[in-house]
């Protein structure tokens, strides 16, 4: 009897390993997959609103996009919408003009950034600026064109320059830029 049940231990033992041990006999390790980080989107909600201040003046911005988030891809032309108006603090009715707004578009991967868009410029045709006090407000659309297929979100630059009468009836005028960063995400 104790030949038969040797065996059959040795038999079984021939076979493999137990069905119940999935490595095999070894013990069992534990692996990781790399979860992408995710992007930052300032438009995710559709719109956002910044509020700058440079010198004596505040603006205040919105963004916007009428393209939806999802079709924010590599390949489309994606506008981006901005509505600004400013105040002046100490305000003693001199006015505040917008002589130009730039936007530069820069294209990234989650290990660093792509060559930049060309800018986007409107410069003011009118002389002092466009006048962009309250309640007087500027409005713009800017496009980002086409990316490379490997970004996975832009970086938006935006760049105001103000001038600022020095008193109400002043034909001088002090310069004041404001900067401001958005980020969006790309789909697929």
């Amino acid at each position: 009897m104790v030949l038969i049940s040797a065996l059959a231990v040795a038999a079984l033992a021939g076979c493999g390993p137990a069905p119940w041990d999935p490595a095999g006999g070894g013990t069992p390790t534990a692996s990781s997959t790399a979860v992408p980080t995710p992007v930052p989107n300032d438009l995710s909600g559709g719109a956002t609103q910044r509020t700058l201040t440079a010198g004596a003046v505040t603006a205040t911005i919105d963004y916007w996009s009428t393209l939806a988030m999802d079709q924010w891809t590599a390949d489309a032309v994606k506008p981006v919408s901005i509505s600004l108006i400013t105040t002046v603090q100490p305000d003693d009715g001199q006015k505040v003009y917008l002589q130009r707004a730039s936007m530069t578009a820069v294209p990234s991967t989650p290990t660093g950034a792509l060559e930049a868009l060309p800018p986007q410029l409107d410069a003011s045709t009118v002389s002092p600026g466009y006048l962009v006090l309250d309640p007087y407000s500027y409005s713009q659309t800017f496009n980002v064109g086409p990316v490379p297929p490997e970004a996975t979100f832009v970086t938006l630059q935006f760049s105001y320059d103000f001038l600022v009468q020095t008193t109400p009836t002043s034909s001088e005028y002090a310069k004041q830029t404001a900067t401001d960063t958005l980020t969006v995400a790309l789909t697929d």
